[in-house]
């Protein structure tokens, strides 16, 4: 999948790095972090008044807003940000209503060079290949060629085409074409229509003619991502004229711009159904703007990771977590803390949803379940004295341990190594959040403070 917007993510993801990265979250971390964010959002030309909106919003819920339970001060503020960047984008994902064994008639508008026609071509593929019978209409009969590009294009994908070079009205072109596809049984019909420019009065006749006569149950307007700001004008003279339903943004594959577009049109109310992220027929895909915030971040699935926590119903007693942040962490603890991460599915798989920062190494993630369960199996060998007192275990205990386990002393004494690396972060990690809010009940240690 092509990384839309990659300059806007790199900068978004660099400003949560710093947040991950602090021991303290504070007042003045919070503002430094609403500044970075200003920075990436202008530089991706996103109006001003929108760039202070989202982040003045973001500002006042990460310090004023009371930290739900269980939820660290850091989740907190990255869920500010996710929800903050969704809601300006959109909110929530609205699909393409396609009701299956009906015709479907879906009408096409844009400016001319917005990639309307290409797109219409990538659509009718995108569901082709979910077992929509998708069939396109050309009534475009004032640009030069389009004709031919929409009629190449869906041959290539062996997709019905209805079109007539001779004919020159557009709405004949559309009643005609859609009577056709209605008898070969189609149910998602796309119909081109001209793209000129916004002004032009004979466009807008246009399409309120077509729209009129073959009454589409949706009208999209296809926009050029490249535009920028700009975009939201355009988008705004199309809804003006008529009854736009939902637009389609193109290429966003390697846009400077593309923040500015998104936000731009987000803020006509017309949701966003699709975007184009590259050349290619299959370079198209549903916008979802939760999962386009969650990508712009460069967090694959935080929201799914806490949910993870939640479905373990991993349990901690208070008094035990405050033992363990004052040093006092025994090898029982160690092998709760294992037991308890073994809940909530394969590491790998757990960090992979914190994102791309916090990735294993190839190859890693298999090693350290392996190593897991080998100590596991050493512990189970161990005495109850031992378990809360490493420290009595010498060499005549190891050597007994490794017998007892199938193992070598030299992996005894590598469990022992991370045990004591362990203890000294937790009480480390004691330290640095005395006297802070946010633990999330339960969750190891070694995940706090995310």
């Amino acid at each position: 999948m092509v990384l839309v917007l990659e300059g806007l993510g790199q900068s978004l993801n660099s400003a949560l790095k710093r947040l991950f990265g602090a021991s303290v979250i504070d007042e003045d971390l919070v503002k430094e972090l609403v500044r970075d964010i200003q920075r990436a959002l202008l530089v991706a030309d996103v109006d001003v008044n929108l760039v202070m909106a989202i982040t003045e919003r973001v500002q006042k819920q990460a310090l004023d807003e009371k930290l739900p339970r269980g939820v660290s001060r850091r989740e907190h503020i990255v869920r500010v940000v996710w929800d903050t960047l969704a809601y300006f984008l959109g909110e929530k994902a609205v699909p393409l209503t396609i009701h299956p064994g009906k015709q479907n008639l879906v009408m096409m508008v844009g400016i001319q060079g917005s990639g309307k026609t290409t797109t219409i071509g990538k659509l009718a593929r995108y569901y082709q290949k979910r077992g929509i019978k998708t069939g396109v209409i050309c009534a475009d009969n004032f640009r030069p060629g389009a004709y031919s590009q929409l009629q190449m294009l869906a041959e290539r994908s062996n997709i019905p085409f209805y079109g007539d070079e001779k004919e020159k009205d557009a709405v004949k072109l559309a009643k005609n074409g859609f009577k056709e596809m209605k008898n070969k049984g189609i149910e998602l019909i796309l119909l081109d229509t001209s793209g000129r420019h916004r002004e032009e009065t004979g466009l807008i006749k246009e399409m309120r003619d077509i729209d009129k006569a073959v009454k589409p149950q949706e009208i999209i307007l296809v926009i050029d991502g490249t535009l920028g700001q700009q975009a939201g004008v355009q988008a705004g003279a199309f809804k003006k004229a008529t009854d736009i339903g939902s637009i389609i943004v193109t290429k966003l594959d390697g846009s400077a711009k593309g923040g500015g577009a998104l936000s731009a049109v987000a803020a006509t109310s017309a949701p966003i159904k699709f975007i184009g992220t590259g050349e290619g027929m299959d370079a198209i895909e549903p916008f979802n703007p939760t999962k386009f915030a969650g990508r712009l971040l460069g967090m694959s699935d935080i929201k799914g990771l806490i949910e993870k926590v939640r479905d373990a119903q991993i349990e901690v007693e208070e008094e035990q977590m405050k033992r363990i942040m004052k040093g006092k962490f025994t090898l029982r603890d160690m092998m709760a803390q294992m037991k308890q991460l073994k809940k909530m599915g394969p590491i790998g798989k757990v960090m992979e949803m914190l994102g791309l920062q916090y990735k294993l190494p190839e190859g890693m993630a298999e090693l350290q379940e392996d190593s897991m369960k080998r100590w596991e199996v050493m512990m189970n060998s161990m005495t109850r004295e031992e378990l809360d007192e490493p420290k009595l275990i010498k060499a005549s205990r190891i050597k007994r341990i490794a017998k007892g386990s199938g193992t070598s002393a030299q992996d005894v004494r590598e469990l022992l190594k991370q045990y004591d690396m362990m203890k000294k972060m937790m009480k480390q990690m004691g330290k640095q959040r005395r006297g802070k809010r946010g633990a999330i009940p339960g969750l190891p240690p070694g995940l706090q403070g995310m």
